[in-house]
């Protein structure tokens, strides 16, 4: 008898710690100690990781669901998602930075094509595809344009002797319009009181990113959404070893038109940085400028700014490419979230209710807005919710709008070092030291240069 005793009690023995690690075995693969199910989410922005830290107690407050929150430190997102995907409690929900992620982490991503995330999305052609999936959802936007001022543009209107019969911006729509309309304002500047029609050009050593990187965006983006043996114009670029820069011609329609009918003479734009260029305009001595919705800040605090809020709207990059009534803004992000594929059903969907939590509830939204401080590109978001930046707001007003917005094509560009190049030669372009024609051959050896170490 004492025999079987002590046989019964290591069975039972046994048994107990067969359910507890089978208990701890649950809690590893995402049980929160309440018996709700955890998902986990691997934050990239150490900057705002204690607001995530504060949505997630909110949502399990809410919901019952824990959100386990892990924020990479500065520059290693991509090695801690690489340690982390390999866990076997790995983040549910994780970032890419585009199409450029996605081909690293397409075996992880999920498709979300019919979840409300998606289709909320304002701007659909924004996301990340790959067929007809979508692995990809944009959560927070930037857009560039032509920022205008929109008091100029309403005493330039009202103008009796004005040469075109032009009475409102939303007649402009193509490049040949904006020409006439800027050359006219150019020849009537003093009526008009400002000194020239553009902000200066800002070609300053280290300051060219408007021009080599923002305006270069746009003949790449067409030459290379001509080639259909890739899903976007970014996966295109990234394959191309050579460009034609066969729209290099649209490029300088637009960039003559800046250095012809600036604040600054062209031969001056090599002392030219981008603060100045945002003074020219914050100060009135210009009606247009191209910059992004980040110029609000810059534009808002110049000492002397005369430009309201009411007052400052966007256009779109105009460059004479056949179609560009239809096209928008420049928008993009390099910010997506994704949702990983090889975490249970269950996991998957707990991840996706928190995602649409956080873009669809009154307390998300809120997070978004205040605390986040997110251009959020989703429906779900009224007037009252949506930033209080004029530019942000012109942003998401653009993208609503039935044109194309144009991708941020430029994260195919092969190297800084070609940015710099093409800076140099726009540069010695506009003080008249450089021939269009080899402005064209030096960006296209510089990129097959790159393309090739």
């Amino acid at each position: 008898m004492g025999k079987m005793k002590k046989l019964a009690s290591v069975m039972l023995a046994a048994i107990m710690i067969t359910v507890i690690a089978a208990a701890c075995g649950n809690n590893s693969e995402g049980d929160s100690a309440s018996g709700g199910k955890e998902i986990y989410f691997l934050n990239f922005k150490p900057e705002i990781a204690q607001v995530y830290e504060q949505i997630a107690e909110d949502y399990e407050a809410e919901t019952g669901v824990k959100v386990k929150v892990v924020t990479a430190a500065s520059g290693t997102y991509e090695t801690t998602l690489k340690s982390e995907i390999a866990k076997s409690n790995a983040p549910t929900i994780f970032q890419i930075n585009g199409p450029v992620g996605y081909e690293s982490w397409k075996e992880y991503t999920l498709d979300l094509k019919d979840t409300e995330l998606y289709k909320t999305l304002t701007d659909q052609s924004l996301a990340v595809t790959d067929g007809d999936g979508v692995y990809g959802i944009p959560y927070v936007v930037e857009g560039y344009g032509i920022i205008y001022n929109d008091a100029i543009m309403q005493k330039y209107f009202a103008l009796a002797d004005k040469a075109v019969q032009v009475s409102s911006v939303d007649e402009i729509n193509n490049f040949d319009t904006l020409k006439a309309v800027v050359e006219d304002m150019q020849a009537k500047k003093e009526e008009l009181g400002i000194e020239g029609v553009f902000a200066s050009t800002s070609l300053a050593a280290g300051e060219q990113w408007r021009w080599q990187t923002h305006l270069a965006n746009f003949p790449l983006y067409y030459e290379f959404n001509e080639n259909t043996e890739y899903e976007n114009s970014v996966m295109a670029g990234l394959n191309s070893t050579e460009i034609s820069f066969n729209y290099n011609e649209n490029f300088k329609n637009i960039f003559d038109l800046y250095i012809n009918n600036s604040v600054t003479e062209g031969g001056l734009l090599g002392a030219k940085t981008v603060a100045d260029s945002m003074a020219d305009f914050a100060l009135g001595k210009a009606a247009m400028v191209q910059n992004g919705n980040w110029a609000w800040s810059q534009i808002n605090e110049v000492d002397g700014n005369v430009v309201k809020a009411e007052d400052i709207k966007f256009l779109p990059v105009y460059t004479g490419v056949e179609g560009e009534e239809q096209q928008g803004l420049a928008v993009g992000t390099e910010n997506y979230f994704a949702v990983n594929s090889k975490v249970s059903e269950e996991k998957q969907q707990a991840s996706i209710a928190f995602l649409e939590w956080l873009f669809s509830s009154e307390t998300g939204k809120k997070y978004v807005t205040n605390e986040l401080g997110f251009i959020a590109p989703f429906s779900t978001f009224t007037d009252a919710e949506k930033p209080a930046d004029p530019l942000a707001r012109e942003v998401l007003a653009w993208m609503e709008k039935d044109v194309t917005s144009v991708p941020w094509t430029f994260a195919a560009f092969p190297s800084e070092e070609f940015k710099n190049v093409f800076g140099d030669a726009l540069l010695q372009y506009a003080q008249g030291n450089m021939e269009w024609e080899e402005v064209v051959t030096t960006v296209i050896d510089t990129w097959k240069s790159e393309k090739s170490r």
